[in-house]
């Protein structure tokens, strides 16, 4: 197990400093992102989590990089689900389309912060009590089962509580203001719809994440394996969005896929306490699961019918048309 004592300032700064430069350097302006640009984007940290994780190979050994690469694998997968939910609130809310990445900036923050605090005394807990990861395996097999059989329809984003009394304290705008989350009337603090959609996504990914910190969980006891593998996930799911949410009816197995990467790291969790999974079997099994179901959705594609628009490939028209309407200003 890691025990320097640098590390973890080491690697929070080194976070800091790329969302940091990610926000105020690249993307100061708000705009409305290419999917060229998001190509770059994914590229760059995919080829930034492959040299942190070459490093760990060669400072901690072959099962440490193991975990990190299944850890970042699992993460990774299942951000792609998160990315289709993340499309159909943008839709919902007609979030214009050069606010949607400082909504997906702010979100992330979020969702390392939240992380932090989950990962941490989780691994913890998981190392005292043997019974905590069988009974986090068993919340994995029930999750694995219930993305396996559920027909992908997601409840209604204005239906959320915390929205809704959001809305009844008369303190939200009607309109969007660029890309404020608040704004002053007549001095009085008010709320822009935009807030609301960061909310709502905050409430996703919290959801989200009772699947991923436990699915990691059962990858490595290392609370920094297990968190930097997240973090690096995270850090290119707002560049992914852009990427694939128009894209994401075209991969119809992959919540199989997932839904079978749950189904084995809970089983790996549950019987851990007796036998434990060598880490670069755990790599292979989670690798083929995934890149099967991917090759199995491009192999078997499923007929589109016609006029039928899914809520990301209308965020992805609505920023084409935004991009192409500001280049015809030119």
């Amino acid at each position: 197990m890691f025990d320097h004592e640098w590390l973890w300032p080491g690697f929070l700064a080194f976070v800091a400093a790329i969302l940091f430069f990610d926000l105020f350097v690249l993307h100061r302006k708000d705009r409305v992102i290419t999917t060229r640009e998001a190509f770059l984007t994914v590229g760059g940290y995919v080829s930034l989590a492959m040299l942190f994780a070459a490093s760990i190979f060669y400072f901690e050994g072959r099962q440490r990089g193991s975990e990190f690469l299944t850890g970042y694998l699992v993460e990774q997968a299942l951000s792609l689900d998160n990315i289709f939910v993340i499309a159909l609130i943008f839709a919902y809310f007609k979030v214009p389309a050069e606010a949607q990445y400082r909504v997906l900036f702010y979100g992330i923050v979020g969702a390392i912060v939240m992380r932090l605090s989950l990962i941490v005394p989780g691994v913890h807990l998981v190392d005292q009590f043997w019974w905590i990861g069988a009974l986090l395996g068993i919340v994995l097999l029930v999750s694995g089962y219930k993305m396996m059989t559920s027909n992908g329809e997601m409840a209604d984003p204005g239906n959320s509580r915390i929205v809704k009394w959001l809305r009844s304290t008369g303190r939200v705008t009607e309109d969007y203001e660029g890309s404020k989350f608040l704004t002053r009337r007549n001095g009085v603090l008010f709320m822009t719809p935009l807030f609301l959609v960061l909310v709502t996504v905050e409430i996703t990914d919290l959801v989200f994440a009772i699947d991923s910190i436990p699915a990691v969980l059962a990858i490595s006891n290392d609370p920094f394996i297990v968190f930097s593998s997240n973090v690096f996930a995270i850090l290119g799911l707002r560049a992914l969005f852009f990427v694939l949410s128009g894209m994401m009816r075209e991969f119809r197995f992959l919540k199989h896929g997932l839904s079978l990467v749950l189904i084995f790291v809970g089983f790996k969790m549950l019987i851990q306490h007796w036998y434990k999974l060598p880490s670069e079997v755990s790599l292979g099994v989670v690798a083929l699961l995934i890149l099967g179901s991917v090759l199995a959705s491009v192999i078997f594609k499923e007929e589109k019918k016609e006029e039928e628009v899914t809520p990301g490939e209308l965020a992805e028209l609505e920023r084409k048309a935004h991009h192409e309407g500001e280049a015809g200003k030119v």
